[in-house]
């Protein structure tokens, strides 16, 4: 019972308040980050994964901070993307590695280029006023990242092994 609260509730609520948060307030904080790492932690305790798997996981988790942070300082994103990124790696390790990588450029390309058509629109007068609408529609602003990678982490999520194959 506990393994099935962890396993459909943790990580995908916390990408969900991940890809809220990013839109809203183009930060991803690290106690997000740090309670990825927690329920990971918890369920391999909980579903007791063996010690090398873990430590494969970690490794992906390492090779995609590696990746991510060269991207961070080069300003192609930003830190909590980095992170995020990282973290969602030592849930999938390896074998989904490729796939969350694939959706995230996929996912990731589709919302830089409606974002770049919202902002060659006026701001809908609904949205004036809106910090955070505002923010996005700013023709040198950011694009809050975190959102593709969250999808594309709930996309694979279903395919790994945290999540039981029915049939």
């Amino acid at each position: 019972m506990l393994t099935d609260a962890v396993r459909l509730l943790v990580f995908p609520a916390l990408m969900a308040f991940a890809a809220s948060s990013d839109l809203f307030t183009m930060t991803i904080s690290n106690r997000v980050t740090l309670a990825l790492v927690g329920g990971f932690v918890a369920m391999a305790f909980i579903s007791g994964m063996s010690p090398s798997d873990v430590l494969a996981h970690a490794g992906a988790a390492a090779t995609v901070l590696a990746v991510t942070f060269l991207f961070f300082a080069r300003g192609w994103i930003g830190g909590g993307d980095a992170k995020l990124a990282a973290v969602t790696a030592l849930w999938f390790g390896f074998d989904h590695l490729l796939e969350y990588a694939l959706y995230g450029s996929i996912f990731g390309g589709v919302l830089t280029l409606a974002l770049l058509q919202f902002r060659a629109w006026p701001l809908p007068q609904l949205l004036v006023g809106q910090a955070w609408a505002e923010r996005l529609h700013e023709p040198k602003g950011g694009v809050p990242y975190g959102i593709a990678l969250a999808a594309a982490a709930l996309i694979v999520y279903p395919s790994t092994v945290w999540m039981p194959h029915l049939g």
